[in-house]
């Protein structure tokens, strides 16, 4: 290969490898103080997350598998977390609709690398009352609710002059009224059977704080990292 040439393969790798993680001070986690439940340092964490200025933090990973058993996975907004479950949204008639209507149960991964820190769920999803699937939605933005008119989500599209056009009408209707519903649009719970919470260390000497549900109640447990 020619000097004046790079192998693209090898900047690659000389990108890949010349990345760092936490080079920043991160916060301590003594889990003997940690609540009983998962809930309260979530929202804890959460708080801090937000406080050290970290990007998205409302931004999750949400896994699930299709009927075949092959997972699949991609990014969606938290809407909620509380006793009933975290939640997040989508069209019933979407992918992640169709997989979870196939299979109710999933994951989701956060990831702060402002704190080092993730959070990983998991466990058993329920679909709220359509009612409160609407009311979900329109308390959100205009865009959100044009984004929800427009539909067809997962399915083939033929130009992007046709999500234009579907896209300007969406926009137009969600601003003439925005109780316009939506009829797919659909709120999902992740109740978790499980909540890992991982605090990050330079010295990879990483504190894993495991919840697990039980009978008689949440279960905490450390991992080895």
């Amino acid at each position: 290969m020619s000097a004046d040439h790079t192998d693209p393969s090898a900047e690659f790798v000389r990108l890949l490898r010349s990345q760092r993680v936490w080079d920043t001070e991160l916060p301590s986690f003594d889990p003997g103080a940690a609540p009983d439940e998962p809930l309260p340092l979530f929202e804890r964490w959460f708080a801090e997350a937000v406080a050290a200025g970290q990007t998205e933090p409302h931004t999750v990973s949400l896994a699930t598998v299709d009927a075949d058993g092959l997972p699949d996975v991609r990014t969606v907004m938290l809407h909620g977390a509380d006793p009933a479950g975290w939640s997040f949204a989508s069209h019933a008639t979407s992918r992640k609709g169709r997989q979870l209507a196939a299979r109710p149960y999933a994951a989701l991964g956060f990831y702060w690398p402002a704190q080092g820190r993730q959070i990983r769920l998991r466990g058993p999803v329920t679909v709220a009352p359509p009612e409160a699937s609407q009311a979900d939605l329109h308390a959100r933005s205009t865009g959100a609710l044009a984004a929800a008119l427009v539909g067809h989500q997962s399915e083939v599209l033929p130009s992007l002059k046709e999500l234009e056009q579907a896209s300007g009408a969406a926009w137009s209707q969600a601003q003439h009224d925005p109780t316009t519903p939506a009829p797919t649009w659909t709120l999902y719970h992740l109740r978790p059977d499980e909540a890992e919470f991982f605090q990050g260390s330079p010295s990879r000497q990483h504190v894993r704080l495991n919840y697990r549900r039980t009978d008689s109640g949440w279960l905490k447990e450390l991992l080895w990292p």
